[in-house]
């Protein structure tokens, strides 16, 4: 019998174990510790083992297993045991296989190489930080100021790890000891909890952890640190993994034949054909308990779940070979089925798509939605008067009691509303109803949680989405405003994305803030002002206009930037003298930032160019902008020259944030 040493500790060698248990090859799983010995199952081919090895018993263990093939599944920041693994293989003569995770994107986070590079970020920062990146390195984080006040530790409730957390200070509500794997609302309530302002964590991947941590630190507001992987690897996912094995060894596909169905409006009545006959064959049934209640006439055993996490481990689990993971709507619809699906892709799932609600919806009012904006404000926040006001029919899913009643008032509070509506609720069930009227004439009333809403807005077509609005547009006083060419140019130059995250420092009546905003509808704005009679303003406009990711922020530069999460756009109207200082302050946040500054003097651009100069910005740009605007004299048109304007563009030239 071929034998396969295993060297596993993650998920993706746990999936490994489990995949190759009960196949005509010998298994040898090794671990690091006790704890990770309990984690995987043994069968009769598969052997568990634990305890750290060095070279030499690696080796041993190579030559007393006969492997032919060393599978390395450790942990992708492990890499002094992957170096070593790969070392004893090679001198062995052993086939060596790196298995690998998936890195996940960092938009929006502070990247730094190592520890010893997040240590030294944090001791340019102040407040509380959510230290999630295991026990091993705690020692090396007492090195910023502060800790024992500063750190709260979350580790795995293992008593040597504790024991050592201890040793080094971490006492109290400093440690936390728990066992993920941790939703995003799991992360987010310690965050709460703590009151932290930075989280520190490893890039782990989508079976790490990474994106929940992530999602959880920007719906608190507070900055992401992510420590870099320290090398590109050569390797292949768990999927690749057993393909090859299966070729090479001639072993079984997997048993488990797992298909993920979106049930459509309601089970019984808009289940397709293709999803009822999985279901009748099914041995089990994985899903919300709203949702399996809907099969109940399949008469097949049940396991509740909603959390993907939760899903995978009754899917890994069960002895039940034919399996329906049952999901609301449609599998591709705001569905569960986004997160679920890359952690069991190893499993082969099938997906069977469902009916969508909105399909459904715009069914039953006669309008097609090839062309509108989907949205879903059930249990997030969305920019709904901006998707309104640049698309003729919006289609938004929403949940909770007051959940219809809270778009239809943020529509009437941004200007919109006298566009028509149309509410409808357990669609699908005996109980659907479908309520017609304007925004307006409709918030008063009271509708079930259950609901999707379509939104007509035929002036959406006219709707300008080019930068430059005129100045008449903005309420103004005798605060200074960017003039719209400059600030169509300035915008241009800053190139913003859709979910930007932006910066406006010293934004005077919000002329730029509104029109990041207006670019940045998936994003946010701070509008940094210490005029408070500015601020004011500011807040007259974003009524005003309608815009409602703009967030005023009054104090001065660098000072009011300290709380404001990382920026990845950043626009300078006013420095106060303190240019640099602010830059600075970006840079620390995002070393990637794209920073513009506007200046109208000589002295501001000498102190711009000579601040590019010293923090190394790069890909620099300088523009002079000359505008003159006509005016009627007479018969004639005399043009009348604008002051010139100097727009400065550059980036950071540090990690990707």
């Amino acid at each position: 019998m071929n034998s396969i040493l295993l060297f596993a500790g993650t998920t993706e060698g746990r999936a490994l174990a489990e995949a190759l248990a009960g196949q005509p090859v010998s298994v040898t799983v090794s671990v690091a510790t006790e704890y990770g010995e309990t984690l995987i199952a043994p069968a009769e081919n598969v052997r568990v083992i634990f305890g750290r090895k060095n070279a030499d018993g690696i080796e041993a263990l190579i030559r007393e297993t006969q492997a032919s093939v060393l599978i390395d599944a450790t942990h992708p920041y492990a890499v002094e045991v992957t170096e070593t693994l790969k070392a004893a293989a090679e001198r062995t003569g052993t086939e060596y296989l790196r298995v690998l995770r998936g890195s996940l994107d960092a938009e929006g986070c502070v990247c730094v190489a190592d520890t010893d590079a997040a240590v030294e970020y944090l001791n340019g920062t102040q407040g509380g930080v959510l230290l999630t990146v295991g026990s091993k390195e705690l020692a090396r984080y007492t090195a910023v100021r502060e800790y024992e006040t500063r750190l709260f530790a979350r580790i795995l409730p293992v008593k040597e790890s504790a024991d050592a957390a201890f040793r080094l200070g971490f006492t109290g509500k400093h440690l936390i000891c728990m066992q993920g794997p941790f939703s995003e609302e799991m992360n987010a309530a310690t965050i709460r909890a703590v009151d932290a302002k930075y989280l520190v964590t490893k890039d782990t991947g989508a079976a790490g952890g990474f994106a929940e941590k992530i999602a959880a630190a920007k719906a608190c507001g507070i900055t992401p640190v992510v420590i870099r992987r320290p090398s590109e690897e050569q390797g292949m996912d768990v999927s690749a993994c057993l393909a090859l094995l299966r070729e090479r060894f001639g072993l079984t596909a997997g048993q488990k034949q797992i298909t993920v169905i979106g049930v459509g409006m309601d089970g019984d009545r808009t289940l397709t054909g293709a999803a009822a006959r999985v279901c009748g064959q099914a041995e089990l049934l994985v899903g919300a308990k709203r949702v399996t209640d809907t099969l109940q006439r399949f008469q097949k055993p049940v396991s509740t779940a909603i959390a993907p996490k939760e899903i995978e481990a009754i899917l890994r689990n069960t002895d039940a070979k034919r399996i329906v993971v049952a999901m609301s709507g449609d599998t591709g619809f705001f569905s569960g089925a986004k997160k679920l699906l890359p952690l069991i892709r190893d499993l082969n799932p099938t997906v069977l798509p469902g009916i969508s609600s909105v399909s459904y919806f715009a069914a039953k009012l006669g309008v097609p939605y090839h062309d509108a904006a989907l949205v879903s404000a059930h249990g997030r926040t969305v920019n709904l008067p901006a998707k309104v006001r640049t698309h003729t029919r919006t289609f938004v899913l929403v949940g909770g009691e007051r959940g219809v009643q809270d778009q239809l008032d943020l529509l009437c509070e941004n200007g919109l509303g006298s566009v028509q509506v149309a509410v409808g609720t357990d669609l699908g069930s005996e109980t659907e109803a479908i309520e017609h009227g304007t925004a307006e004439a409709l918030r008063e009333q009271t509708f079930s949680p259950l609901a999707i809403v379509c939104i007509e807005h035929p002036d959406a077509e006219r709707a300008i989405v080019t930068h430059g609005r005129s100045d008449g547009d903005f309420l103004r006083t005798e605060v200074p405003m960017t003039k719209s060419e400059v600030r169509a140019v300035t915008l241009s130059k800053l190139r913003l994305t859709r979910s930007a995250l932006c910066w406006d420092v010293g934004a005077g009546t919000g002329s730029v803030s509104i029109e990041m905003a207006e670019a940045a509808e998936d994003g946010r704005v701070f509008a940094i002002e210490r005029n408070a009679d500015a601020c004011a303003l500011i807040e007259q406009n974003k009524r005003h206009l309608g815009v409602m990711n703009v967030t005023v922020v009054s104090g001065s530069a660098p000072e009011a930037l300290s709380d404001l999460p990382a920026p990845t756009h950043v626009f300078i109207g006013g420095s106060g003298g303190n240019l640099k200082e602010i830059i600075e302050a970006a840079l620390l946040k995002n070393p990637r930032v794209r920073i513009v500054l506007n200046t109208v003097t000589a002295e501001t651009f000498a102190e711009a160019t000579a601040a590019i100069r010293a923090l190394r910005l790069q890909n620099e740009e300088i523009v002079e902008l000359n505008v003159s605007r006509g005016r009627k004299v007479g018969a004639y048109h005399m043009m009348t020259a604008q002051n010139p304007v100097y727009i400065i563009s550059c980036e950071g030239g540090g990690e990707d944030a």
